[in-house]
């Protein structure tokens, strides 16, 4: 029986050789079997993208991701100022399908697959991206946990869907080109969880949960107008005492 120190799992390293010892993830199984899946999605990565995007844009809930909030000095005709006005054509929706185009290929054609590679250090950027707490000197932009798993579960049914409908692929070659993907999509879930979910047993705050720029400012806002409050009722007793 393994011994995994729960207080090791914050720290990278230590994380993703448990993750990938867990789901079974052999470099050298599956690391080739996504790397021939890499000739096929290059073609159909259009298909891809418009599939994922038209899902994104079909909620308000996920579509108001892609409008980020401007500067107060801040005016530009590009960028959306409402989730109704985005498309899979608009300016905005398109930059961010090189990322996910981008993000893909990444994971399709890399070849160090050890758990010290730095695909799983990107991976984990990319989580953090969607924290917003990189964002120190820009507007609150966060995209919750909920939304970044549903996401993954969609794309790997459209991935599911690509792989099985390739007719130049074998059947054995499609199930380990799947059962590839899977693990690695399940490693990024992981990764998302851990900038998002407090861990009870070690109580570990992810840094997804620090308080962002636009939140604290709220919150002083907050904390201002309940200490007014509090001094004009104290103000209001006394006069009430003196007049009493």
């Amino acid at each position: 029986m393994q011994h995994i120190p729960p207080t090791s799992l914050p720290s990278l390293p230590p994380r993703l050789s448990y993750t990938l010892s867990f789901l079974d993830f052999c470099p050298d199984i599956d690391g080739p079997a996504i790397n021939a899946s890499a000739s096929l999605l290059g073609p159909l990565m259009p298909t891809v993208l418009d599939l994922v995007y038209t899902k994104l844009l079909s909620y308000d809930i996920t579509a108001k991701a892609f409008v980020p909030p401007l500067e107060p000095a801040e005016s530009t005709p590009s960028k959306p100022q409402t989730p109704q006005e985005l498309h899979l054509n608009h300016a905005h929706i398109l930059r961010q399908k090189t990322f996910l185009k981008a993000y893909l290929l990444r994971i399709a054609k890399n070849e160090d697959w050890s758990p010290q590679s730095p695909l799983w250090g990107y991976m984990d950027r990319v989580a953090v991206a969607h924290t917003g707490v990189h964002r120190e000197k820009k507007p609150d932009l966060r995209v919750e946990f909920m939304h970044l798993a549903l996401l993954l579960g969609f794309v790997e049914d459209v991935l599911l869907g690509a792989v099985m409908g390739a007719e130049q692929l074998d059947a054995e070659t499609k199930s380990k080109v799947l059962r590839a993907w899977n693990k690695v999509l399940w490693v990024q879930n992981d990764l998302f969880a851990r900038h998002y979910v407090v861990d009870r047993e070690t109580g570990e705050r992810p840094a997804g949960m620090e308080v962002t720029k636009d939140s604290s400012q709220k919150l002083k806002a907050w904390g201002i107008q309940v200490l007014v409050t509090l001094l004009v009722v104290v103000l209001v007793v006394r006069v009430l005492g003196y007049l009493g």
